[in-house]
């Protein structure tokens, strides 16, 4: 892909993911996901507790812990992402480690630490409400090709 984006138009793109990562995502939007911090050099998820995401009372189930770690690994990328390059993203891979417990409210930190050509590299840590990390992950996102409804956002 090759066109031209002016910095205006990259940060109205940058702003459309980050509003759909919160709303436009119908799974993130059943979990109650809220956007806290959307930087190019830092995305901070926030997913309140909630009985319908558990596997034990006041633990959330470890497929929400995943599932949280894709979201904000994949955010981290689009968040500082050159959208010249295109705006269809895809997981390629997760690698996850659960270190505690995931009790309570979560925080998931999702840094980029390798920008390619079209695979890009993040790790997440995600924080429990006192602080202790309960997960840690890496997720390598693909993005080719221009997601649909993107356009409107130039």
């Amino acid at each position: 892909m090759t066109k031209t984006l002016n910095e205006d138009e990259q940060r109205r793109r940058r702003e459309f993911f980050r509003r759909h990562w919160e709303h436009g995502v119908k799974f993130n939007a059943l979990c109650g996901l809220h956007i806290v911090t959307w930087r190019p050099d830092l995305v901070e998820i926030r997913l309140p507790y909630s009985e319908q995401l558990s596997a034990h009372d006041g633990v959330f189930h470890g497929g929400v812990v995943a599932a949280l770690v894709d979201t904000a690994g994949v955010g981290a990328v689009m968040a500082g992402h050159d959208y010249a390059k295109g705006s269809r993203s895809s997981t390629v891979s997760l690698a996850l480690n659960y270190l505690s417990v995931a009790a309570g409210d979560l925080t998931a930190r999702g840094h980029c630490v390798k920008r390619g050509g079209r695979i890009h590299f993040s790790e997440v840590v995600v924080l429990r409400g006192d602080g202790q990390p309960c997960a840690r992950g890496q997720v390598a996102v693909s993005i080719s090709g221009e997601r649909a409804g993107v356009e409107l956002a130039t």
